[in-house]
C-alpha cells in the first residue's frame, strides 16, 4: 500500500522512497507490459470486420441508418429499394454514394453474397426465401416499443393515442408476418405532450439508426441474448385510411382533434364539410380564453384573434387558424369569414357523407 500511495501521489519523491534498483524495474515492467498490450489492441482493431449487410429501405426514416451503416460498415454494404417513386431519398443516395444498389423485388440468390439483411422502413412484406436466404438472417428497427404498436404506422397511434414514452426496437424478421419476431435492442424516449409527428419522427429515425449501428457491433450476442415479444401487451397500428381524417364534431372532444393533427400533421389534414364542400383543416390548436357554449360543428369568428372557433364534443371548443375548401387554395380563417360565413345559410362544419353514412350504420 505504501508503494502504491507514494507511486501514486509522491511521483518525484518515489525513488527517495523505494530506491533506485526498485524503481528502475517497475518501470521496466510497466514498459513491457504496455510494449505487449497495444500490439494486441491494434491487431483486434485491425481484424474487425462488422458483417457484410444487404439494406431494405425507401424513406427518410430509412436514410439516418443507411447513413449509419455507411459510416461504420464502408463498403460491405449493399442496397435494395423501391424504384417506383421518383423521390426516393434511400435510392438518391445510394446512387451519389455509388452503393451497391438493386431494385425490388430481388432474386434470393444474391442473399448469401451478405452475412446479414437489415430492413427500415421498407413497406413490403419479405418472403421467407431472402429471410433464409442469409447467414444471419434479416433484421428490422420498428418505431415503437414492441409488442406496442405493431404495423405501419406506430408513430401516429403513439401521439394520437397519448401515450408518454415510445421508443425503437431491433427485432429478427419472421416469414409470412410483420413485426412479430425476437426483439434484440431496444431504447425508449418520452413524447412531448405538444410533439408534431415530424419532430417525433425525426427523432426515432436517428435513435433507430444509433441503436441499430450498436446491435450490428454486437450481433452475435444481440441475437444470442434476443427475447421473444409478449403477446400479452400487443397492440396494432395500422395503415392510416381517410376515415381517421374525418371529424365527428359531436363525437371527438377538442384535445382529442387537437391530437390527431399533431399525429397526422404533414401526412395528411383533418376533413370536414360545409355546404356540402368537403374542407381540410390545415392549422388549429387549442383557444386560450373559451367563448359561450357553441353546438358541435357550430362556428365562431372572433375578429381580436382573426381566427374561427369551433364547438366541438363534451361541450369544449377548437381554434382554426387555416384551411383549405374544396377547389380553392389555402385561406387563413379570416378570408373564409370574408368569403363563405357572411354569405352562407348555415354557420357551422357538418360531417363528411362517409363519415354521416358510418355513424348511422351504429
Amino acid at each position: 500500500r505504501l508503494f502504491l500511495f507514494t507511486l501514486h501521489y509522491y511521483p518525484t519523491n518515489f525513488p527517495m522512497f523505494c530506491g533506485k534498483s526498485l524503481v528502475n524495474n517497475f518501470y521496466k515492467y510497466k514498459r513491457k507490459v504496455w510494449q505487449n498490450v497495444i500490439p494486441i489492441a491494434q491487431r483486434c482493431k485491425g481484424t474487425y470486420h462488422p458483417p457484410k449487410i444487404l439494406f431494405f429501405g425507401t424513406d427518410n426514416f430509412s436514410l439516418p441508418s443507411l447513413q449509419a451503416l455507411h459510416k461504420n460498415c464502408g463498403d460491405r454494404l449493399g442496397v435494395v429499394t423501391s424504384f417506383k417513386s421518383p423521390a426516393n431519398c434511400v435510392r438518391t443516395y445510394a446512387e451519389k454514394e455509388k452503393l451497391p444498389l438493386q431494385k425490388w423485388p430481388i432474386d434470393p440468390s444474391v442473399c448469401p453474397q451478405f452475412d446479414l439483411g437489415v430492413v427500415v422502413s421498407f413497406g413490403h412484406l419479405i418472403p421467407g426465401s431472402i429471410i433464409n436466404g442469409f447467414p444471419y438472417g434479416m433484421i428490422n428497427v420498428h418505431a415503437s416499443l414492441l409488442p406496442k404498436w405493431r404495423g405501419a404506422a406506430p408513430i401516429i397511434y403513439a401521439i394520437m393515442k397519448g401515450d408518454a414514452s415510445t421508443g425503437v426496437s431491433i427485432m429478427k424478421i419472421e416469414p409470412h408476418r410483420f413485426d412479430i419476431g425476437d426483439i434484440l435492442a431496444q431504447r425508449e424516449v418520452a413524447i412531448n405532450p405538444d410533439v408534431f409527428m415530424p419532430d417525433l419522427h425525426a427523432s426515432l429515425a436517428s435513435l433507430g439508426a444509433e441503436l441499430l449501428v450498436d446491435t450490428i457491433n454486437n450481433l452475435s450476442v444481440r441475437l444470442k441474448e434476443a427475447k421473444p415479444q409478449d403477446s400479452s401487451r400487443v397492440s396494432y397500428a395500422p395503415k392510416i385510411t381517410s376515415k381517421i381524417t374525418e371529424i365527428i364534431w359531436s363525437e371527438l372532444s377538442a384535445i382529442e382533434i387537437y391530437t390527431r393533427h399533431r399525429a397526422l400533421y404533414g401526412y395528411k389534414n383533418l376533413t370536414t364539410n360545409f355546404l356540402g364542400k368537403q374542407v381540410q383543416l390545415l392549422e388549429l390548436r387549442l383557444p386560450e380564453k373559451r367563448v359561450p357554449v357553441q353546438e358541435p360543428g357550430a362556428i365562431s369568428y372572433l375578429r381580436k384573434s382573426r381566427s374561427l372557433i369551433i364547438g366541438c364534443a363534451q361541450r369544449s371548443q377548437l381554434e382554426v387558424l387555416q384551411l383549405r375548401v374544396e377547389g380553392r387554395k389555402p385561406m387563413s380563417a379570416q378570408d373564409f369569414n370574408n368569403g363563405f360565413l357572411k354569405q352562407a345559410r348555415s354557420l357551422s362544419f357538418t360531417e363528411n357523407k362517409i363519415a354521416s353514412i358510418r355513424k348511422k350504420k351504429k
